[in-house]
């Protein structure tokens, strides 16, 4: 089917189709960071609270995980072109009703809207380059498209902030809106490919989407419901862990039609590097959630001004992966993967000696620097090292797995991450507090310059902000050490994966 696709396909029109999946990439990509550094401010359009917010980005992440192993069988279904029409179509309109939400429950139902939409979006567009190009070209076309992929991350946050000052934060969606009606009209010179019939297991499909559901409730409400002290939270967990526990034997009975193959777990490489991947995008996504949170509320910058400082990340992570595409061929990924780890782990440990005095510029652009770079090293051997001993059949289903587990991994981060920032600004500020008295000569030093007294109004209620602002400061250090002991803790497992040294060939079809 392949080869017939791409022999009728005429050389402009192949790269007229790139553009088209290119921009279905990108506008998906983007959404992914460019809602973060809004989130100050819808937190107050919407009324919610600093852990409810996030639930417009963690709706996303698992519905998107959710209908990720979907995407096989609606292609097969429906057809690729058809489907990717279908997403696109259903990812602009979602994008139009999240920004004229006017409420939470509104906002998060219909982020939910664009993760089953956007599911689909990245596996159809390689999937489609891979059809329409002649393997002596593939591996230029995913180059391009990877580039084009790795531009979001650049300008998702930039592109926000731009959005977010100039307009409202209701334009970080609404941007999606001309993209994706411009994408629609080019989208007619799209392939086809046949329909296929196919059977899909619904029941594991369910129990499966049962025990993501319900984990990222448990994560969601977790902190505001006080954890297993509410009633609610244990009957999900519950839910969630039956779910997965009969999905696992239902997958051992129904082997030929199951969602995923699990004898994919038994390859060692694919295993470790599953488990590593999560925990990396745990620590990644749960500071590039937090990071944002840290610079408006508690630093004073501007919206436009923290984009621009979190765009450095993407292209120090662009410029990694170049660097390790190189590399990989002539080093043991093993190496590659702890040094990536390594630099993570000191930008996270940067962060941890952070305090509201002696925070400048520069010491939160040279972390992120740091972080995009570990990112890069880390990825590419990772993913290199995942597949490398799979069989050529079972490359595909693991790559969807892969990005299933990747997927999780961030939801989890996002949603730890806000919990300790929360609880932990509630614990110091109780610990703190102590230390306020009538009897502490600090206290008079402090408002002494301004002719004020800790029984005035205003001497009390700038003692309340100095307060807050350092038990905010003090739970987002934490953030940073929580992390930073994750990334350590990736070290000896790294250990565990058997030696690999990829040849070229390797390289060249895992990026087919």
């Amino acid at each position: 089917m392949t080869e017939e696709l791409y022999k009728k396909v005429t050389p402009l029109d192949r790269w007229l189709i790139t553009f088209v999946v290119m921009s279905a990439t990108l506008m998906q990509v983007i959404d992914t960071t460019i809602v973060n550094v809004a989130l100050p401010h819808m937190q107050g359009s919407l009324g919610a609270s600093s852990d409810e917010i996030t639930w417009t980005l963690t709706s996303y992440l698992v519905s998107s995980a959710i209908f990720m192993p979907l995407t096989g069988y609606l292609s097969d279904r429906l057809g690729r072109k058809r489907y990717l029409i279908i997403s696109i179509a259903g990812f602009t309109l979602a994008s139009a009703l999240c920004g004229a939400s006017v409420t939470l429950a509104e906002i998060v139902i219909f982020r939910l809207l664009q993760g089953v939409f956007g599911a689909g979006l990245v596996p159809l567009s390689q999937a489609i380059l891979a059809d329409i190009f002649p393997p002596d070209e593939r591996g230029k076309a995913m180059a391009i498209w990877g580039v084009g992929v790795m531009v979001g991350p650049i300008l998702g946050p930039t592109l926000g902030g731009y959005l977010t000052d100039v307009t409202t934060w209701r334009w970080t969606f609404y941007v999606n809106v001309p993209v994706g009606l411009f994408t629609l009209l080019l989208t007619n010179i799209l392939p086809d490919t046949p329909k296929k019939r196919r059977e899909m297991d619904w029941l594991g499909l369910i129990l499966i989407s049962m025990a993501i559901g319900g984990l990222q409730y448990v994560l969601d409400r977790g902190n505001s419901d006080d954890w297993f002290n509410s009633t609610s939270i244990c009957i999900v967990t519950y839910l969630a862990a039956s779910g997965l526990l009969g999905f696992f034997f239902h997958s051992m009975q129904e082997k030929s039609r199951s969602v995923f193959d699990l004898k994919i777990f038994k390859d060692r490489n694919f295993a470790v590097a599953s488990i590593l991947l999560c925990i990396f995008g745990l620590g990644l996504y749960g500071m590039m959630v937090i990071q944002p949170i840290m610079m408006e509320g508690l630093l004073d910058y501007p919206a436009l001004t923290t984009g621009l400082m979190m765009a450095p990340r993407g292209i120090s992570g662009m410029i990694s992966m170049l660097l390790v595409g190189r590399l990989i061929t002539h080093m043991d990924a093993r190496l590659l993967i702890i040094f990536g780890i390594l630099i993570s782990v000191i930008g996270m440990a940067i962060g941890t000696y952070y305090s509201i005095d002696n925070i400048s510029p520069f010491w939160l652009i040279f972390p992120m620097l740091l972080q995009g770079f570990g990112l890069g090293m880390v990825f590419v051997p990772l993913s290199t090292v995942a597949y490398s001993t799979l069989s050529v059949s079972l490359r595909t289903e693991a790559a969807g797995l892969f990005s299933l587990l990747r997927t999780i991994g961030s939801s989890i981060g996002i949603s730890i991450a806000v919990t300790i920032a929360t609880r932990g600004t509630q614990l110091f500020w109780n610990q703190l507090g102590g230390f306020i008295t009538p009897y502490n000569p600090l206290v008079y030093d402090y408002l002494a310059p301004l002719h004020l007294k800790p029984t005035d109004p205003l001497g009390s209620a700038l003692l309340g902000k100095l307060l807050f602002r350092q038990a905010q400061m003090l739970s987002f250090v934490n953030v940073f050490a929580v992390i930073m002991w994750c990334f350590i803790c990736m070290i000896p497992l790294v250990l565990l994966i058997k030696k690999v040294r990829p040849s070229t060939r390797i390289v060249r079809e895992l990026a087919e």
